[in-house]
């Protein structure tokens, strides 16, 4: 049981963080790379019905407990808010550079700081104040309103970001009714079922090339959260945090190698703006737990 919960690797972590955020840069090349050929809510229902084909196996063994009520309320909620983040990003992510939309990403994070103290009550000392505003600047920074064009695709990925937070604030919740498995498991479920009748709507013709790219899309997304969740198993969050800077980076050549966008030094101080100020928030939060773990056994 100590090696799952032993947080004293820290190579292993950023090993393992690294792996994602190449993971999670993979899904954003793909996604980009098709474009606007296929409808989003069919490119995104698609994406996630592969989600659920890889789960195939897994899913009885998940669902041999019966679920509480109070958790079938809060899993209907996390799909219609998980479902209009997935819309979202899939629109902003054809529509603006690959870097912009991983930098607005970013914001997930500190938009969870806020929602917490609003919604559970948590406290919201100073730091944390302070590394909000120095983030939200950070965001500034990366849209430069007045000085470039926002377009729908900036909006798409702030309400993205918005939609994700509450989807994670009812994930928040689910964790202390039901097991990690099984509110991966139902997520992928309920968004499927969420996107199904849009993806029906807009129905295209699909060819057997897009379906393998968008099982590419599921398997690097799914690569993707099972990596970051070994990098927390093996090292603090405030070790973690900063490597994935390293996606905003990644994220920048793989557009001007691939997609020939102008890598924008802007893009890339208000990100690493906003990752400093999590990771200082994540690093202060260790410390602080640290500290009242070494007083309760009277060290």
């Amino acid at each position: 049981m100590e090696r799952f919960t032993d947080l004293g690797r820290p190579r292993e972590g950023i090993f393992w963080m690294v792996l994602s955020g190449l993971s999670f840069v993979t899904v954003n090349g793909v996604v980009r790379y098709l474009g606007t050929d296929l409808p989003v809510a069919q490119s995104a229902f698609l994406r996630f019905a592969f989600g659920v084909m890889f789960l195939l196996p897994v899913l009885p063994k998940l669902f041999r407990t019966k679920l509480p009520a109070q958790a079938l309320r809060l899993f209907g909620w996390r799909g219609l808010m998980h479902s209009a983040a997935v819309l979202f990003w899939f629109y902003a992510m054809v529509r603006i550079p690959v870097a912009q939309v991983t930098a607005i990403g970013y914001l997930n994070p500190v938009l969870m700081i806020l929602a917490s103290a609003a919604f559970f009550g948590e406290a919201l000392p100073l730091r944390k104040l302070l590394a909000v505003g120095v983030a939200l600047l950070g965001a500034l920074v990366v849209l430069r309103p007045g000085v470039q064009v926002l377009t729908l695709g900036h909006f798409s990925q702030i309400a993205a970001s918005i939609c994700f937070c509450g989807s994670y604030l009812f994930a928040k919740r689910l964790s202390g009714l039901v097991s990690a498995s099984q509110v991966v498991a139902v997520l992928s479920l309920t968004v499927t079922a969420g996107l199904a009748p849009l993806a029906w709507w807009v129905w295209v013709p699909v060819t057997g090339a897009q379906l393998g790219w968008l099982a590419l899309v599921a398997l690097g997304a799914t690569s993707g959260h099972y990596c970051m969740t070994r990098a927390f198993k093996a090292a603090p969050i405030a070790v973690t945090q900063p490597v994935t800077f390293l996606q905003l980076v990644w994220a920048s050549l793989l557009g001007a190698l691939v997609f020939h966008e102008a890598v924008d030094g802007f893009v890339l101080l208000g990100g690493a703006m906003i990752i400093a100020a999590i990771s200082w928030v994540s690093w202060r939060d260790a410390t602080e737990a640290a500290r009242a773990g070494r007083a309760g056994h009277g060290v």
